[in-house]
């Protein structure tokens, strides 16, 4: 592939690989089962071996294969490393064109409730005014994209390409949203896209509390502050482990599938808005076929210690520098990190949007699809 290449690409997974996930889910060695009553010592041992009982029998990928090439799919090389992406254009001529960037444990499958209403907005009950040129990439080292091969693949780097990318599509001004690694993506691209990129839209903005509303906080300003305690205390392990050694945690990421699937889905369960009746589970509000299905993209690629390495390269240096892009925000009321808009005023400088929702978690798009599509059309209507 040239450096300016656009193929188009196809899933096409082997037979051969789908009988190595089933043997080796088949002879999986299972630890003891946990000595508590709920998940704070992680995935429970009898859902997850459920859950590996289902993937090996029932789970059927040719399904999710399917869906995944009813999607207009390409490789492209930026930065040395060949990038996969979804690149679906609305039937509306005037559309604005919009990338949207995902994170870790995530996927280009995240947004899979969300592209046909953004793209045709008319036949989900919208305007052709809202309607989006959608692409969606598989960040490096995650999904169908390559994996870096030398250090240096920040989000910095990351939200330059992605502007590479829009350009090489033809794409002139566009707008950005992203979630988790998405949201930091997206930031950047706010801060070094400035000729192109009309505006950005996140669902976690990376901010610093003011320590000038300390004591007067709000009561949402608060439960942001608990949540932070919380995540540092009970929830940031995984953050800590594939900031410092992804390379040993891979190696039983890449081995494991049941390693693979407890990895990801922990997070599923403790990340999204997820609890029903008083019962917290994450089949609660994504499918187990869903979960399943974003997993396969970890496990077949074999991402687990690439996708980890991003970590590595960016969580511990997060830029906070102002961005004066018009920015909106839309604040999750189960997402890790959260703000108020007197926090998110003192680095985002163009607040075109803000809008705290009462229900949702950090996978929104999955969560609250309906949602999420509604708040993308509000935040960029002003700047089409």
């Amino acid at each position: 592939m040239s450096d300016t290449t656009v193929l188009p690409f196809t899933v096409d997974i082997p037979d051969a690989d789908l009988d190595d996930l089933r043997r080796r889910l088949s002879t999986a060695r299972w630890p003891d089962p946990e000595t508590c009553e709920d998940w704070s010592q992680g995935i429970p041992l009898a859902y997850t071996q459920e859950l590996a009982q289902y993937w090996a029998q029932d789970y059927d990928w040719r399904r999710c294969e399917a869906e995944l090439n009813r999607w207009p799919q390409f490789r492209t090389r930026l930065g040395g490393i060949d990038i996969h992406f979804l690149h679906c254009r609305s039937p509306h001529p005037d559309a604005l064109p919009l990338i949207i960037s995902h994170g870790w444990p995530g996927s280009v499958l995240e947004f899979r409730h969300i592209i046909a209403a953004l793209v045709d907005p008319v036949a989900h009950g919208g305007d052709a005014a809202d309607a989006f040129h959608v692409v969606i990439p598989s960040l490096p080292g995650y999904g169908f994209s390559g994996k870096p091969a030398a250090t240096g693949t920040s989000v910095e780097v990351i939200g330059r390409l992605w502007g590479e990318l829009m350009a090489r599509l033809g794409y002139e001004r566009y707008v950005a949203q992203g979630g988790d690694w998405g949201s930091m993506i997206t930031q950047s691209i706010g801060q070094t896209e400035t000729r192109h990129c009309a505006g950005i839209h996140i669902t976690m903005p990376i901010v610093s509390p003011d320590p000038d509303t300390m004591n007067n906080l709000t009561a949402n300003e608060q439960s942001a502050l608990d949540g932070m305690t919380y995540y540092a205390q009970w929830d940031s392990g995984y953050s800590k482990q594939q900031s410092t050694r992804p390379q040993t945690l891979g190696y039983g990421l890449a081995d494991s599938p049941v390693g693979q699937m407890a990895w990801i889905i922990e997070k599923f369960w403790a990340w999204t808005d997820c609890e029903r009746s008083g019962v917290k589970h994450p089949e609660n509000v994504i499918s187990r076929d869903e979960l399943l299905d974003n997993v396969m993209l970890y496990w077949l690629n074999n991402t687990g210690a690439s996708s980890a390495r991003l970590y590595w390269e960016s969580f511990n240096n997060p830029s906070m520098d102002p961005i004066t892009m018009p920015t909106g925000c839309s604040i999750f009321p189960k997402e890790i990190f959260r703000s108020s808009r007197r926090w998110a005023e003192q680095r985002f400088h163009n607040l075109i949007h803000w809008n705290e929702l009462s229900s949702g978690g950090h996978f929104a798009a999955l969560e609250q699809p309906e949602v999420l599509v509604n708040e993308l059309r509000t935040c960029f209507r002003s700047l089409r």
